[in-house]
């Protein structure tokens, strides 16, 4: 009874406050933490920059950055030049508004008075532009080349024939002659000429005295040289004197050369001892 009675008087004590601070019972927050994790050294992030917009051509925009003009001068980068031209192709009446039309006419109109053809005339090709002359220079140096290797071929033939001849005549034996003739003939100082003067030899051998009148020729002194005619050189005969009656002579055995026409040139020889033409005379040979 008395345990009963002090609990209803006696008053409730409440259970005692721990005294540990609230702030060690509770979890740090997640933004002091997060803060805590990053390392002092981090490289800072930059904010990404605002979008550029390109600027949008319109009747405003080129009036005030002057297209047209710019357009029409070349002086328009690669960009805006197509831009302009889309937004021409999209408002026609602008070519209108600026006078393009009313432009082109007078630039044309300028063109045609000063002579100068038109930007889509095509230019007149320069000579060494013009595609047939390649065609002709190959056609030209394959003539000179036929031309050039026809006449080697020809003097090569000659060069032949001309030391035949020659080995003919060292290799000719002669013939002893059967008589004796005297000849006296007179040099033509015109020129050389094909036709015979006199004509000697025959089916025996002759050993021929030629006396060549030069009582006209002021030289003394001569040399003179054997030609067989289209065929080629046989002899040059030096320091030939006259005799008191103006003649040349020259004794020569009838075989010694073959059948055919011999042109003599005579030189006379100047106290120099330069040969200059004076006369000619063709003889011709028979065996």
């Amino acid at each position: 009874m008395e345990a009963a009675s002090r609990s209803e008087f006696e008053p409730l004590t409440p259970d005692p406050v721990p005294s540990e601070p609230y702030s060690a019972r509770t979890p740090p927050r997640p933004q002091a933490r997060e803060a805590a994790e990053i390392p002092h050294d981090a490289p800072a992030i930059a904010p990404e920059a605002p979008a550029v917009l390109a600027p949008v051509m319109d009747r405003d925009f080129i009036a005030r950055n002057q297209i047209i003009e710019r357009y029409l001068a070349g002086k328009l980068p690669v960009k805006g030049a197509t831009e302009f031209e889309r937004f021409c192709k999209e408002h026609p009446d602008l070519l209108d508004e600026i006078g393009l039309p009313d432009r082109v006419n007078a630039g044309l109109r300028l063109l045609e008075a000063s002579g100068k053809p038109e930007p889509w005339q095509e230019q007149p090709k320069r000579l060494w532009q013009n595609p047939l002359l390649p065609i002709g220079l190959g056609l030209a140096a394959l003539i000179l080349l036929v031309t050039t290797v026809t006449l080697a071929r020809s003097r090569s033939q000659e060069s032949r024939t001309i030391a035949a001849l020659d080995t003919q005549i060292a290799e000719q034996p002669l013939e002893p002659a059967a008589s004796t003739r005297t000849i006296r003939v007179l040099p033509s100082r015109e020129g050389a000429s094909s036709t015979p003067a006199v004509i000697v030899g025959g089916a025996d051998a002759q050993l021929v005295d030629l006396l060549l009148d030069l009582s006209r020729s002021p030289y003394r002194e001569y040399r003179v040289t054997i030609d067989r005619i289209d065929q080629g050189r046989v002899e040059i005969i030096n320091d030939l004197a006259k005799d008191s009656n103006g003649h040349l002579h020259i004794a020569l055995n009838s075989s010694a050369l073959g059948p055919g026409n011999y042109q003599f040139t005579i030189e006379g020889l100047t106290w120099r001892g330069d040969p200059v033409p004076d006369s000619w005379v063709t003889i011709g040979i028979q065996h």
